[in-house]
Parts: structure tokens; C-alpha cells; sequence
């Protein structure tokens, strides 16, 4: 294959599919000591980003429990 003149390349098919590579899955180029490894991005959620948004909460304990029970 050939890199084109913007850089890309086409992985073939077979590897595609072998893989698990689909359209617009994003994957990371890794520098490795016998060259590049590219590998899917990964999809775990950062710890911070699970708990993003928490600290806008009510800080009044009895205003949170009524707003929650829809009161």
C-alpha cells in the first residue's frame, strides 16, 4: 500500500475485519521500538468525567431530596 500525499493509508479489508475496524472509530498511532502500532482509541470513560457535574448539585440536603421526589 501508499501513504497518499495527505498522509493516509487504507487498511485493507481482511484486517478490517479481522480487527473489528469500522467506519469513523477513531484509533491511536503508537510509536513502538519496531515501528507503529495502531490500535482502536479506547472507549473507557475517564474517572473524572463520571463524576463531571456533581458539585453543581443542590448543596441543601432536604431542597435535593424534595426536587428529587418531584416536590
Amino acid at each position: 500500500m501508499k501513504v497518499t500525499e495527505r498522509g493516509q493509508i487504507t487498511i485493507p479489508k481482511a484486517i478490517r475485519d479481522r480487527f473489528g475496524f469500522h467506519p469513523n472509530m477513531e484509533v491511536d498511532l503508537v510509536v513502538t521500538e519496531k515501528g507503529v502500532l495502531i490500535r482502536k482509541k479506547s472507549q473507557a470513560q475517564h474517572p473524572v468525567d463520571r463524576v463531571f457535574g456533581v458539585l453543581g448539585r443542590p448543596s441543601d440536603t432536604d431542597r435535593y431530596i424534595d426536587e428529587v421526589r418531584g416536590r
